[in-house]
């Protein structure tokens, strides 16, 4: 077994629908070591072209070491199963193969980016010790969440495309649909505030951790949200998932 202290930096990756994200991560802080470089994410964001522009970011940062990517949609031993915002062509990809290989590094683990960001926050951020479940949803081309009981993680929730008003929350209530409604970010909180209170009735969390890049001024919604459940926002706010992933990668390294 490597030394517990052998891997505590990382390369974490956050792969989105509009962008891909990445930055070389100090895992027992949260430090980002260097600048968070993005590149847009590829269209069509096929299989390679991800691969790619993965490895376009490696490069730019000279890394050889693990990397974490935090990806949106669920993810079993590395290998995609859905690809609600990407490419159809991901499905059924090892994606953490296909990116050892073409970045040559000693280890590539993929995870579901909204678990990637509570990683993040429940270690060193906003849910940090709390007890009980705790919800985290991150808002941005779709609505992601992570489940975690006692800090312990509970994989693939995808609870953001749970039937809400008949219809996939996701579909309702993410960035693109407050957009092409043209809905100001008060108007918008106090829809997404009903959808909370909707998620609070089914699952009784003790925390929510909201996150991601429509929470990113979290100052636009003080006083907005009325659940029961206390509220919290992101410490690392849009950058959470590319800590998390980081984390995820370096604990995975320690035990091999």
């Amino acid at each position: 077994m490597r030394s517990i202290y052998a891997w505590m930096q990382s390369l974490g990756v956050d792969i989105g629908g509009s962008g891909i994200k990445g930055a070389v991560v100090e895992t027992s802080s949260g430090e980002l070591l260097t600048k968070r470089f993005r590149i847009p994410t590829p269209q069509p964001a096929t299989a390679d072209a991800v691969v790619d522009t993965v490895r376009a970011l490696v490069d730019e940062l000279k890394w050889t070491g693990p990397i974490g990517c935090g990806y949106p949609g669920v993810m079993k031993s590395n290998v995609v199963h859905t690809a609600a915002n990407l490419d159809k062509s991901l499905i059924g990809v090892d994606l953490g193969k296909a990116l050892r290989e073409k970045c040559k590094v000693p280890e590539a683990m993929i995870l579901n980016d909204a678990d990637a960001a509570g990683i993040a926050e429940i270690r060193l951020g906003a849910g940090r010790d709390c007890k009980g479940l705790v919800m985290m949803i991150t808002i941005g081309t779709g609505i992601g969440t992570a489940l975690f009981n006692n800090g312990v993680l509970i994989p693939n929730s995808e609870i953001g495309h749970i039937k809400y008003r008949g219809k996939d929350a996701e579909s309702l209530l993410a960035e693109p649909a407050r957009k092409e409604k043209q809905l100001s970010r008060k108007r918008w909180a106090e829809q997404f505030n009903r959808y909370l209170k909707y998620l609070e009735s089914l699952f009784w969390p003790d925390l929510f951790v909201l996150g991601g890049g429509g929470f990113k001024k979290s100052e636009k919604f003080d006083g907005v949200f009325t659940t029961r459940t206390p509220v919290q926002f992101a410490q690392f706010r849009n950058q959470a998932g590319i800590i998390g992933a980081a984390i995820a990668a370096a604990e995975d390294m320690k035990v091999r």
